[in-house]
């Protein structure tokens, strides 16, 4: 997994999101790696996020017996979002994924060719092989 630069200890030891405006900032790997900032991958997006805690069910049964459902792990959704460049509000990463801006980069980048070394090596002679009579 990549380092987060939004991602950080506090003095308490709790690892934190400095980008978590509502909700809990406190943040576990799974987390971090379903982060919408993460998943749209855009140096132009300015972002804060909220951290939703799903409610715990309480069940109650007839003979008595109560469970509490709580199996939903928290998520994270742009609380604010926008593209610097277009200077226009983002709800989900997939507007970022689908950004014309983005596929004309990609096309700009060029892949640097990989030159091999032109070097006088050390020519080693191999014997030839002997025909062996049986």
């Amino acid at each position: 997994m990549s380092t987060c630069e939004f991602r950080a200890v506090d003095k308490d030891g709790r690892v934190v999101c400095q980008k978590i405006g509502q909700g809990d900032c406190e943040v576990s790997p799974n987390l971090c790696r379903e982060c919408p900032g993460k998943q749209a991958n855009c140096e132009h997006i300015r972002f804060t996020l909220a951290k939703t805690a799903p409610a715990p069910i309480i069940v109650r049964y007839a003979t008595g017996r109560v469970e509490v459902w709580n199996n939903d792990p928290p998520a994270l959704r742009f609380q604010r979002a926008a593209c610097a460049v277009k200077a226009a509000p983002i709800q989900s990463p997939s507007q970022c994924l689908a950004c014309t801006m983005r596929t004309c980069r990609a096309l700009v980048e060029v892949q640097p060719v990989v030159q091999p070394i032109a070097h006088p090596g050390k020519v080693v002679q191999f014997p030839r092989p002997v025909a062996v009579a049986s």
